[in-house]
């Protein structure tokens, strides 16, 4: 074995053997020797190389190999591994990161279909009831009236088409008036003694339950209080298609089937709530509920729940007024603009020990105690560890300088005991909602006080405000003057009906003309059988009284009311210029200035009617009409309503795709809710979208 002069391994080679050829001679011998000594010095001059500095390169070259050289290479090879395998490390965390993120969105997106599922299932039921639209016992003509031979055959073929194109139209849904004259709901005698473990089952039906879900805890236990049980033999309908709802139920027992048009839809299980609309308002069962074998159930009615809903606003709604009113910043302030406060206070949930606000900090937020306590802590000079100065309760507030200044929070408040609950409102909300404070008041501080009422600057020259009621006309006291004669219970012995107008939600309008006159009027018949069935009694006189008060050009006039043993009648302004809804229909949408318009006209009546304290709650389309000159007046004032400034009111009632939210949930609701039907209103018109 030697060394390879000409490689930079050892290679092995086998000696020459004895046993090839015959023997050498002296000279071979020493020629071998001679080639062997070559090779050994050569070999140990490369070892020798190897060992020193310098080497020679095969090629001719000469190489740096020192010891500390590969050193420093070997560190760098470890420290570029060690980068690389920092850079793996931050890859795979990032990897995982988006696998966690990708395994959320998944969840939330499985989450958000299976709610979407639901809510198509909800908004189902909504559409069918939609569908289901008047009872037909409206779209009876009464047997006294007979069309008019001598009208106009172009106006009838007009009008004809106008009431064929409303076989789309939107139908709005009532439940029964919340009235202080109705007799008093007494919670203690509806309560209904349960087990525990039958008001935990009944709870958490509630609670899944996709319209109960959002109620407040106190609310679905009052529910469940008055829940009472109800029990069905095999075959038995719990809830008949076509008839009118006022029960939810729970199945505690048995099984249920639901059909529609005798077609098996699905089955309900034991402890689920069904048949919640009709808590909700008046609406005509949309399937039926048929028991398979014996079935016992617990049932709430209308009522109740409305009273419950009722009850815990009201309850709410007043103890928050009387905390505003103990803050001394807050303390004049009129009725109107406090229960603006009320309505846009948030409640918020703090730990025990959890800081609500810190020393140094600026502040913009308002708070009131509304259950619970809290520590007030100090930082001064003489005691840089925080102090406790002050402990605070149920109905004490803190914050109020936010709501006017920017100053630095002088204190700590700190969460106590099981934690605080308190009612929050910032200085942007409330400025949005009441007005800048300052400006509040002054007002406040100027008001009627400083002025004398011999001050002859005060008689300034009289001015008629655009709001104000307009002047009664001579044309209209001229038309009241000729309807005031006619007989009281016997309308049509004047009157001659020249067409159908349209058919709404509580009765019909029919063109009727004085007989050998050419005056025309709109003549409002509604069914009084219909209005004793569904309790809207309160409605009914609530639409005269209005329209008799009404004095605004934008608002339909009223000029004469008559009542037979069937009807009752409304004799109406005619607006012939035609509906809103009709030519909507016809050109898909409108263009922004003829939106404008349109909601220039209703911001006009809304702006006359709320300040008489009149709520509209029904703005659509179709109770949009044009007068002989254009412009647009509101009709149909079925759900109209006269609440005090500061009031509010809880039947729920509208066209389901213009309800506001705190009327669905029952919250009580006011002149808002006209303004949130505006917006939808401004949807449509430019898109022609319901």
């Amino acid at each position: 074995m030697f060394r390879c002069p000409n490689r930079p391994f050892l290679c092995l080679r086998r000696a020459p053997s004895s046993s090839r050829g015959s023997q050498t001679g002296p000279g071979e011998k020493m020629g071998n020797e001679s080639m062997k000594s070559k090779r050994c010095k050569h070999a140990e001059g490369s070892a020798l190389a190897s060992n020193g500095q310098v080497q020679k390169d095969p090629r001719g070259g000469i190489k740096n190999l020192s010891v500390d050289s590969l050193r420093a290479e070997v560190e760098e090879l470890e420290r570029e591994v060690k980068r690389k395998d920092e850079e793996l490390s931050a890859k795979e965390l990032q990897i995982k990161g988006l696998q966690e993120h990708l395994a959320k969105q998944t969840q939330a997106v499985s989450e958000l279909s299976e709610e979407l599922q639901s809510k198509c299932i909800q908004l189902k039921k909504l559409q069918d009831v939609m569908k289901s639209g008047a009872p037909a016992g409206l779209a009876s003509r009464p047997p006294s009236v007979k069309a008019s031979s001598r009208s106009s055959p172009n106006l009838s073929v007009r009008i004809k088409e106008t009431l064929n194109r409303r076989k789309g139209a939107k139908a709005g849904v009532s439940a029964e008036p919340t009235s202080s004259s109705l007799p008093k709901f007494s919670f203690e005698k509806a309560r209904v003694p349960k087990d525990a473990s039958v008001k935990k089952l009944l709870t958490d039906a509630l609670n899944k339950n996709q319209y109960l879900k959002r109620l407040e805890q106190q609310q679905i236990k009052d529910m469940v209080e008055c829940m009472y049980e109800c029990t069905y033999q095999q075959g038995e309908c719990v809830i008949q298609q076509g008839e009118p709802g006022n029960h939810l139920f729970v199945l505690a027992d048995g099984k249920l089937d639901v059909f529609q048009h005798a077609k098996l839809l699905t089955s309900i299980t034991v402890w689920t709530a069904f048949g919640e609309l009709a808590i909700l308002y008046n609406c005509t069962r949309t399937a039926s509920v048929r028991a398979v074998n014996k079935v016992r159930t617990w049932a709430l009615d209308r009522e109740a729940f409305q009273n419950i809903m009722r009850r815990t606003a009201e309850t709410r709604h007043e103890q928050y007024r009387s905390f505003l009113r103990s803050v001394s910043l807050l303390a004049d302030l009129p009725d109107d603009k406090l229960s603006k406060i009320v309505d846009c206070l948030e409640v918020e949930y703090y730990d025990n020990g959890e800081y609500v606000i810190r020393q140094g900090e600026e502040g913009s937020t308002f708070y009131i105690i509304a259950q619970g306590k809290v520590k007030v802590t100090q930082t001064t000079e003489a005691h840089k560890p925080p102090q406790i100065i002050n402990t605070l309760q149920k109905g004490d507030y803190f914050g109020e300088k936010a709501l006017i200044s920017d100053d630095l929070r002088s204190a700590n408040i700190i969460a106590d005991e099981n934690g605080v609950e308190c009612l929050v409102i910032d200085r942007e909300t409330f400025d949005h909602t009441v007005g800048n404070f300052n400006e509040l008041q002054k007002h406040l501080q100027g008001y009627v006080a400083t002025l004398d009422r011999d001050d002859k600057k005060r008689h300034v020259k009289k001015s008629v405000s655009r709001h104000q009621s307009m002047p009664l006309s001579p044309g209209f006291l001229q038309l009241k003057d000729m309807v005031s004669v006619f007989s009281p219970s016997k309308p049509f012995d004047q009157l001659e009906v020249v067409a159908t107008l349209g058919v709404g939600g509580f009765g019909r309008v029919e063109l009727v003309k004085v007989k050998d006159e050419d005056i025309t009027f709109a003549l409002k018949i509604i069914k009084k059988k219909h209005v004793v069935e569904n309790r809207q009694e309160e409605h009914i006189h609530s639409e005269r009284r209005i329209l008799a008060e009404a004095r605004s050009p934008f608002v339909v006039k009223l000029y004469r009311t008559f009542k037979d043993n069937k009807y009752v009648y409304m004799l109406l302004e005619a607006c012939l210029g035609g509906e809103i809804w009709s030519l909507l229909r016809d050109r898909g949408s409108f263009d922004e200035p003829t939106a404008k318009f349109c909601v220039g006209c209703v911001t006009e009546a809304f702006e006359y009617l709320h300040r008489k304290g009149v709520l509209y709650r029904d703005l659509k389309p179709e109770n949009l009409m044009l007068d002989t000159d254009g412009y647009i007046k509101l009709v149909d004032f079925g759900f109209a309503k006269k609440i005090r400034s500061g009031q509010k009111t809880w039947t729920f009632c509208g066209t389901p795709e213009y309800v506001a939210p705190e009327i669905i949930l029952n919250k009580g609701h006011n002149f808002s809710v006209d303004f949130w039907a505006l917006g939808i209103l401004v949807f449509e018109l430019l898109t022609g979208r319901k």
